[in-house]
């Protein structure tokens, strides 16, 4: 917590996503200002911000972070923020330009999105059963919720400026996964990104059919 801390005063930011289920709407946490806070329940509520990052609605159990308002406590329930969004960078209302000419910040930002998963969905036979149809739809729902948010990023981006750079599972890796969170196919997946990045990695400039 302290590196996070340190990395926060040189101006370095850390952003976790959640969704507040209670409220049913997104909850972007600044790590490094908590890490920087000073007070004893810092670093249990990083880890609780975390956990709850990476908690897949009915796969894992939901978080509970301890809120105040108007002088009560609270317990909110969080889960993974993919519930709501697959990735974020800013708000699509805030004018980030207007903010970097007011401010006369100098150079140009980038933007560098990562899209852990295909862009092209993949044949598969669904059986004609409940439990199936109800995985594959999730899984299709999740996969063109993220390619919308990567659409929205980009021309965010465009709008206002911003060096666009997106990084995806491309077409021609074809080892799939045997079960959920299958190790051997985490590591593959590991391997592909290393040897592509070792070199420089070669970042798409937009999204599929903007270019």
């Amino acid at each position: 917590m302290d590196e996070v801390a340190a990395e926060y005063k040189k101006g370095r930011r850390l952003y976790v996503g959640t969704t507040h289920l209670d409220a049913k709407r997104p909850v972007v946490w600044d790590i490094g200002i908590i890490a920087s806070s000073g007070r004893p329940e810092a670093l249990d509520l990083i880890h609780k911000i975390i956990l709850a990052s990476a908690s897949i609605p009915a796969a894992f159990p939901p978080v509970l972070i301890e809120v105040e308002a108007n002088g009560k406590t609270y317990d909110e329930m969080h889960v993974d923020g993919g519930t709501i969004s697959q990735v974020f960078l800013y708000p699509t209302g805030l004018r980030w330009k207007q903010i970097l000419t007011k401010f006369e910040v100098p150079g140009k930002p980038k933007a560098y999105v990562v899209r852990n998963s295909f862009l092209e969905p993949d044949w598969e036979t669904v059986k004609p059963k409940i439990l199936p149809i109800a995985g594959i739809s999730i899984n299709s729902l999740i996969r063109t919720q993220g390619i919308g948010d990567m659409y929205r990023i980009y021309l965010d981006c465009q709008r206002d400026g911003i060096d666009f750079n997106l990084a995806y599972i491309p077409e021609d890796f074809d080892v799939r996964p045997e079960e959920e969170f299958d190790p051997v196919y985490m590591s593959k997946l590991f391997d592909l990104g290393y040897n592509l990045a070792k070199d420089g990695y070669p970042w798409e400039k937009a999204p599929p059919g903007f270019e």
